[in-house]
């Protein structure tokens, strides 16, 4: 199957890519409840009805609308639910307890790294993932931490007078001269040093040089820490339409 969209559902957005014969060339992100707003991207990409759609999610109960909501406009819809149904080995003793969105994202690297090498999945999201594929593009596991929201929020809420911040679009300055602008410096440097440290301990744990991949909606802020990484901001909807066209 060759899909006209990939849907990522996730949990506080659903990204749409508009695919072509090689690969996802536009990507939205809208509301993860508004079919209004489903229905002018649809109109606006001009889709073809009824229209081909794939799609996998981290949130079950939103997938399920976006699925009824496809069927209702006429259009087919595959859900990736398992590890099992993508083009990838598993080596962790649950496959399935592993976020799709992450499985995914291996399936997309492994499209694009060298053959033979090990490589680093970064995905700085809701929550920052930190993936191994081994030199075969095995998933071996990796590693979980908040992401830059996530750390804002929690500071915010949980102490008596430190205000909710922006999450920082670029590397801020440091020191942080006010409050508001440490709290940036210090989430930043959080996720970007956390990241950092697992790509070192990684590649000691294995002895060996890893590619690094990065995507997520934060990644474009961490792109100056991460100089060697190849940022794709499409990597999680390529896995979806690689997976099901069993590549």
């Amino acid at each position: 199957m060759t899909p006209d969209v990939v849907a990522d559902v996730g949990n506080t957005r659903i990204k749409w890519g508009r695919c072509a014969p090689d690969g996802v060339v536009e990507a939205v992100s809208l509301p993860p409840d508004d079919t209004a707003a489903w229905d002018r991207q649809a109109e606006a990409w001009h889709l073809p009805r009824p229209a081909a759609w794939a799609g996998a999610s981290v949130h079950p109960a939103r997938c399920a609308r976006l699925a009824e909501w496809l069927r209702q406009r006429g259009d087919t819809v595959t859900v990736l639910t398992e590890a099992a149904s993508l083009p990838l080995v598993v080596k962790v003793p649950n496959p399935d307890h592993v976020g799709i969105d992450r499985l995914l994202d291996a399936v997309a690297v492994n499209a694009l790294r060298e053959p033979d090498r090990p490589a680093v999945v970064i995905d700085a999201g809701s929550a920052v993932t930190v993936d191994w594929l081994n030199e075969a593009g095995a998933f071996v596991g990796g590693a979980i931490l908040p992401g830059l929201g996530l750390m804002a929020k929690s500071l915010h809420e949980h102490t008596a007078l430190l205000p909710l911040v922006e999450v920082p679009a670029q590397r801020p300055a440091v020191p942080g001269t006010a409050t508001a602008p440490a709290i940036e410096a210090g989430i930043f440097w959080a996720v970007a040093g956390g990241v950092r440290a697992l790509v070192a301990a990684y590649a000691e744990a294995f002895d060996a040089s890893p590619q690094l991949f990065l995507t997520g909606g934060d990644a474009p802020a961490l792109r100056s820490t991460l100089l060697a990484a190849h940022y794709s901001p499409f990597l999680t909807l390529d896995g979806i339409r690689l997976s099901v066209r069993g590549e």
